[in-house]
């Protein structure tokens, strides 16, 4: 049967028919009255996935590419390349650095001591050496002038993982200024802060490579999905070569001539150059992803409303928590999520804390992964730790984040208030 525009029109009209009466009660996680995140979308992005489907892209084609080149143009660079998960962008970066001749197995790899699990372990599954650098309690960054120490001692640091956490920029300025002065490569983790930006510049286009991640929790989605984006040809190469097997994808017609080593007229489409992986964007999860890209800096501009409107509630009690910072106007936090560090660990413990707010329906979470090289799996991994992350530890023990996302209203963020006021008052 052949295709049917009209029956088409008919699907994606009963599609905004059917998002005219969805709302943001309907889209959030029930269990929660104030969740950690939740998918905000609509009809734009179902019948963007519908499309694909109805008209046979399903695997890295089209819509792959117009995502790439769309995100990347967003961000201030010049190649996108989608991934299946930000894990699998910074899998790829690594690597691309590896292959390039720009690292080698054994280096080591700087990074903050509290972050995601996903910065540490590429590190370790390239035969990499993490150095954990302690963290700035206040923007829960990496701590620069801790990095200027470890570089200034002994080491081989040889490449800086900068992650912007929970929306967050790291002091970029200082971070460029050392990687110059030291000969080091920057990549920046921005898995969590989706159009922030470091003195009006957005992060990830200040390093040799950004990641991101488009989990559902974060500023924009594809559900699952990652990107990495360069401004050098050279890496974009090879990261589109390491993504698909490392298949030589130099292909540019002919078929069956390729002809080195053992192989004569060979399909040059079944020739592998590299030791790759197979870290593919389909084409659904993009067409989705392109359409939150074009409705991200509304998303950000509500998430960062909701954050003030926290802040401003709670300011009454700094005496005893620490709320996120307001950068001035040339920096932009988007608030990936709400951190709350406890100054007054004695008298309200986290573990208390945090389980009544969730017992009156407010989801939470600890800081990631609290302090990297105390986690099971790389306490006795290879690996070493600048000073003894004073910072880090304390946040470890005495943090957590709640949601300041688009899909809650002032009824949530009041909510979050009174029972978070309630608690420290009573």
């Amino acid at each position: 049967m052949s295709r049917s525009p009209e029956k088409e029109e008919k699907i994606y009209k009963l599609v905004e028919n059917y998002f005219d009466d969805v709302t943001n009660d309907d889209l959030r996680p029930p269990k929660w009255k104030a969740s950690i995140g939740g998918g905000y979308y609509g009809a734009d992005e179902v019948n963007a996935v519908i499309g694909c489907y109805l008209k046979g892209l399903l695997s890295t084609q089209k819509p792959v590419i117009e995502f790439e080149n769309a995100f990347s143009a967003f961000m201030g660079l010049e190649f996108g390349i989608a991934t299946n998960s930000g894990t699998s962008a910074n899998i790829l970066a690594l690597n691309t650095l590896i292959e390039a001749g720009h690292l080698e197995r054994g280096d080591e790899v700087a990074l903050p001591a509290t972050t995601f699990i996903s910065v540490a372990t590429p590190i370790l599954q390239l035969g990499l050496v993490p150095v954990y650098i302690d963290i700035n309690r206040e923007t829960l960054n990496m701590d620069m002038g801790e990095l200027q120490n470890a570089l200034e001692g002994e080491h081989n640091i040889k490449c800086v993982m900068a992650v912007h956490t929970l929306g967050c920029p790291s002091d970029m300025g200082a971070l460029m200024s050392l990687a110059k002065q030291h000969d080091l490569k920057v990549i920046e983790d921005c898995c969590e802060a989706h159009g922030a930006e470091f003195n009006g510049k957005k992060v990830g286009s200040f390093g040799d490579m950004a990641t991101w991640s488009f989990y559902v929790a974060h500023n924009m989605t594809t559900a699952e999905g990652g990107m990495v984006a360069t401004n050098r040809e050279e890496y974009q190469k090879i990261l589109r070569d390491l993504r698909e097997f490392g298949r030589d994808r130099t292909y540019s017609g002919e078929r069956y001539g390729y002809t080195e080593g053992n192989l004569v007229d060979f399909d040059e489409r079944y020739t592998f150059h590299q030791i790759g992986w197979n870290f593919r964007m389909a084409d659904a999860p993009a067409a989705f992803g392109h359409e939150q890209l074009k409705k991200l800096d509304e998303m950000n501009e509500i998430r960062i409303k909701n954050a003030r409107y926290l802040i401003s509630g709670l300011r009454k009690h700094e005496n005893v928590l620490s709320l996120p910072p307001i950068l001035d106007y040339s920096s932009k936090h988007v608030h990936y999520s709400f951190p709350i560090v406890i100054k007054d660990a004695s008298r309200f413990p986290r573990k208390a804390f945090a389980q009544h707010l969730e017992s009156q329906g407010i989801e939470t979470r600890a800081i990631m992964c609290g302090t990297l090289p105390d986690q099971p799996n790389l306490a006795n991994a290879p690996g070493r730790s600048v000073g003894d992350l004073t910072n880090s530890r304390y946040v470890r023990d005495n943090a957590f984040f709640v949601g300041c996302h688009p899909l809650l209203g002032e009824n949530e963020l009041d909510h979050i208030i009174e029972t978070i006021s309630n608690y420290l008052t009573n």
